[in-house]
């Protein structure tokens, strides 16, 4: 249980192909695969259930060898979020279900992001999606189309994300030669951790990709785009260091290594 008493589960999506890092959910990490990092993280934060949701047999067995719950779901999904909701069809969960999307290249995320994540959207009935966000305090961030941005009302729901800066402020923006963030106003950056309404994932397989969503690349554009509310709260902590590319890896073992983070056994 998370602090407040709130029930949630956390789903982990984890698929073998990667255009930059093949195999990554099984590259070692300071002695352990790096899902099984990701794994004991997510049993720290106080879930009813985890389970790694996979579409490659190699991953189910390395999951299931090491005595953690494992489901095979379709290699069809084009999203971690369609294979969410696989999940929540087999294991027939409730529709006021909470359930935390974990990315499975996420061995440093801080386990408090995933209960923060579920008590916020506990605590926002008129949500069925919940997500993070963090202030961008460097221009180069605010214009780098690799860093999401996104945009909230006054009770803190999103009202857009994009990969361009926004809002876009008319007057510094006027040039774009060397431009620093306005002293005027706050940017900040979407953090991909998300908590759904199992009802909402039911529903959200049946909903086509939208424009918005096909020309920004952003499948949460797609909750917005059919009505959804997304309720956005600022990160507790600032989220680990996830995992692309081979540096990302080694930068990652470092880490662990250095902080003191490894358990005894890999140690």
């Amino acid at each position: 249980m998370t602090p407040n008493n709130i029930p949630f589960k956390v789903v982990i999506p984890s698929r073998f192909d990667s255009s930059r890092l093949p195999g990554k959910p099984l590259l070692p990490i300071a002695g352990k695969p790096m899902i099984q990092h990701v794994v004991e993280r997510a049993q720290q934060c106080g879930a009813s259930e985890t389970i790694v949701a996979t579409d490659d047999q190699r991953i189910f067995d390395v999951v299931q060898n090491l005595g953690y719950q494992v489901l095979m779901t379709s290699a069809e999904h084009t999203s971690g979020t369609d294979r969410l909701a696989e999940v929540v069809k087999k294991m027939n969960w409730e529709d006021d279900s909470i359930v935390i999307n974990l990315q499975g290249d996420e061995p440093l995320i801080p386990v408090v992001l995933l209960s923060q994540v579920a008590n916020d959207l506990s605590q926002h009935t008129k949500a069925r999606v919940a997500t993070l966000q963090t202030r961008i305090t460097e221009a180069s961030d605010l214009f780098d189309p690799n860093v999401v941005k996104l945009v909230t009302d006054a009770d803190g729901y999103a009202l857009y994300f994009s990969r361009a800066p926004i809002p876009w402020h008319r007057q510094e923006f006027s040039t774009l030669e060397n431009p620093t963030l306005p002293n005027d106003l706050k940017y900040f950056r979407h953090i991909g951790i998300y908590g759904y309404r199992a009802s909402f994932l039911k529903q959200y397989v049946n909903w086509k990709p939208s424009t918005i969503e096909t020309t920004e690349s952003l499948e949460q554009l797609r909750v917005l785009h059919y009505g959804d509310k997304i309720h956005v709260s600022e990160a507790s902590e600032m989220p680990g260091h996830g995992v692309d590319t081979q540096e990302d890896l080694e930068r990652v073992e470092k880490i662990m290594i250095t902080s003191g983070t490894l358990n005894s056994e890999t140690e």
